[in-house]
């Protein structure tokens, strides 16, 4: 993908966090190990373990990804995200030694390829290795026959030379000649049949082969069919097939910290996971979707990133609550529906080297069901399960907004025990700050109105870009959208929380005009948009003006283009 998303899970608020990145040593149940005859690591003991705790304890203390600091106001800051880079994609800005893991993990896939070991269509390595053993000790045993025969025919011709001899010597004179050629005779005849013994089996051997029937084409083909590699692929990338397998590869390796032999654990598992969900069928099926304001993709971070946005606060409806964890079938259903999202989005990325492929998730705690919901609990570990074990290293960053204070203490207990590179990778953001905290990684643009940006449907498209501005406390501020020629201007503007009084008017550039009022200044409340148009046949200025009475900050955003218009 590996995951620093389960240490979330044992807060109990955030039901789903989609992706699992965060490498771990300890491994599935249902993972096998690849290499049975390999010895397990020793355990660490108790005070190695103790060590790293102390010592993360005290980098968590230090990371601002993990403190929550109130100001004067008594609003908490936006803890600092931490400074994680994304690793590189390409193999060939890798140190050396992470070279050779991806050449290693390769190897190790092209021979279950060829073996046909991902499936476990192929027998076991466990159950191959005696028969290889017994193959190879067959011509053993029968050298060892041949080796015998010569020694069991010495000690025969010598015992019949022997007894030729003692009888040559206790034979008449008038017997020695008959007797010694009859020995002569024995001692031959004897030698003669056991080499044609010893020659025997070889002898059996060639007429079988000359009289066997010819292999039928057909099976010739077959044959020829089962020894040909799988073609395996995950995520629409064919294993092995060109350089985007190298990236899906470093997924895993990046998982399993270059450990070559669990990074392949993983993949084979993954794969065989895959199979047996069904995936390949699951992203065609049609699931409804009932649930897509819940989970929803949404623009495109500063770096390329798209986003993925969680909103738990919707399962505060009942109904839809029922209708998703009522029972064991709608919780499979809600596990289907979640895991099809996953795999349509992830389709959607760019696995070439250098390629953006990891999302940005943004999980929005507000109204987020607590402790009760022991069904969405339920369905949120077994999901967590599943994404941490299949889908490794597809988090560029975790952030969480609209986060309540005891959620803040709750992740700094938690963050002593994950790595720097795990914290560095989440945000978190307090009611207050949520807005400003988005807009430090998305564009204004690309965010959401409903989080305090203009991505929106309507006159504008979320690659027009949207100015931003600080409006002082107790303070007037102006804007000025100039007009040059005869045209009609069209522009939105909102202020974050709002709480200020907005007003527009047109000023002309010739001395004998007069200002227009477009819009009176009014007080303007809540999350909305602003949208104006207006129409002119001479050059001038749009003014619009913000008031704000508060004694706080406020932050401005704005748009605008212009569409020349001809004089009939």
């Amino acid at each position: 993908m590996a995951d620093e998303v389960q240490m979330n899970a044992q807060a109990d608020e955030v039901p789903i966090v989609d992706v699992a990145d965060v490498p771990q040593d300890e491994k599935s149940p249902l993972v096998p190990a690849v290499a049975a005859k390999e010895p397990p690591p020793a355990p660490e003991s108790d005070e190695e373990s103790v060590k790293p705790n102390q010592a993360g304890r005290k980098e968590a203390l230090e990371t601002k990804t993990s403190d929550a600091v109130t100001n004067g106001d008594g609003d908490e800051k936006v803890p600092q995200s931490g400074s994680y880079k994304e690793e590189s994609t390409r193999v060939a800005d890798l140190v050396d030694n992470q070279k050779k893991a991806v050449e290693e993990l390769k190897m190790l896939v092209r021979e279950a390829l060829d073996k046909h070991e991902f499936f476990g269509s192929a027998m076991p390595r466990q159950q191959q290795e005696p028969q290889d053993e017994s193959v190879k000790e067959e011509p053993k045993s029968e050298e060892e026959t041949k080796n015998q025969l010569p020694k069991e025919e010495s000690i025969e011709s010598v015992d019949t030379e022997e007894k030729a001899a003692a009888s040559v010597g206790s034979a008449s004179p008038e017997d020695d000649g008959a007797k010694t050629v009859e020995a002569i005779e024995d001692t031959v005849v004897s030698v003669s049949s056991s080499v044609q013994t010893e020659q025997s089996p070889e002898a059996a051997k060639e007429p079988v082969e000359a009289n066997a029937d010819p292999v039928p084409e057909e099976q010739k083909k077959d044959d020829a069919k089962k020894v040909l590699p799988q073609e395996i692929s995950i995520w629409g990338v064919p294993l092995l097939a060109d350089e985007r397998s190298d990236v899906i590869l470093l997924k895993f390796l990046r998982a399993r910290d270059f450990k070559v032999k669990e990074a392949f654990t993983m993949l084979q598992n993954t794969i065989r996971w895959r199979k047996e969900f069904g995936i390949d069928e699951l992203v065609e099926q049609d699931l409804g979707d009932n649930l897509e304001k819940v989970v929803f993709m949404h623009g495109f971070d500063k770096e390329g990133h798209p986003v993925c946005y969680n909103v738990f606060g919707e399962f505060q409806n009942k109904e839809l609550y029922q209708r998703t964890f009522s029972d064991e079938d709608k919780r499979q259903n809600f596990l289907r529906w979640r895991i099809q999202f996953l795999e349509k989005s992830i389709r959607k990325l760019d696995f070439s080297p250098g390629g953006v492929c990891t999302i940005v998730q943004i999980n929005d705690l507000k109204n987020s069901p607590g402790l009760t919901k022991w069904e969405l609990r339920q369905a949120t570990k077994q999901a967590l399960q599943l994404l941490q074990d299949n889908y490794p290293e597809f988090v560029a960053r975790q952030m969480f907004i609209n986060v309540p204070w005891w959620y803040l203490a709750v992740n700094k207990m938690i963050s002593p025990f994950l790595t720097q590179r795990t914290r560095s990778k989440f945000v978190f953001a307090a009611p207050s700050k949520s807005a400003d905290t988005l807009f430090r990684y998305i564009a204004a643009e690309q965010v959401p109105v409903k989080y305090g940006g203009l991505g929106k449907d309507g006159e504008f498209a979320n690659t027009d870009a949207v100015i931003e501005e600080t409006v002082k406390p107790a303070a007037k501020h102006t804007v000025e959208l100039p007009v040059t020629e005869a045209c009609s201007v069209t522009w939105e503007v909102r202020v974050v929380g709002w709480d200020v009084s907005y007003g527009a008017e047109f000023m002309p550039s010739g001395e004998d005009s007069y200002t227009i009022i477009i819009q009176k200044s009014k007080k303007v409340l809540g999350c909305s948009v602003v949208c104006n148009n207006f129409k002119t046949g001479e050059p001038g200025k749009v003014v619009l003006t913000i008031h704000n009475p508060t004694s706080k900050k406020k932050k401005l955003l704005y748009r605008f283009k212009t569409m020349p218009t001809t004089s009939d």
